[in-house]
């Protein structure tokens, strides 16, 4: 598979992994932002990619800039549709209480998964099969 990506401005890094195996791509900021505690921002990466057909992209948060400095995404993970051709924005959370944090640009703020996207036929049943967890939500396993 490969996946195509086009550069939208000079300050754009294509994607990259770390190492080989990596699942994620790392995805860098191609503007600078200032996150005050509790604030968000959505910083473009200066890039587009085009997901394969039957495929999707997961923008995930860096563990690292979360650890270190509170730092995530609103809508983690971020999907991008295989269709769609416009700049990928991450939309950044800063949680900690006190300390603002800024973005570079070439920072890496996220990382991208390409996943393979299923279409099941959707059948509409008067009723679902039982199984053992039932309707066993939030907390129904235990602590």
């Amino acid at each position: 598979m490969r996946l195509a990506f086009a550069r939208l401005s000079h300050a754009a890094r294509p994607p990259t992994r770390a190492h080989g195996g990596d699942a994620g791509y790392d995805l860098a900021a191609a503007e600078t932002a200032l996150l005050g505690p509790g604030e968000r921002a959505a910083v473009g990466t200066g890039v587009a990619v085009a997901i394969p057909p039957a495929h999707a992209g997961l923008v995930l948060p860096r563990s690292g800039l979360a650890v270190r400095h509170g730092i995530t995404l609103v809508n983690s993970p971020g999907l991008i549709d295989a269709g769609y051709r416009g700049e990928l924005r991450v939309l950044l959370l800063n949680t900690d209480r006190s300390a603002s944090f800024e973005i570079g640009a070439g920072d890496r703020i996220a990382q991208l998964v390409i996943v393979r996207v299923e279409s099941p036929e959707l059948i509409e049943e008067p009723s679902l099969q039982e199984t053992g967890r039932g309707e066993g939500g939030f907390g129904s396993t235990g602590r």
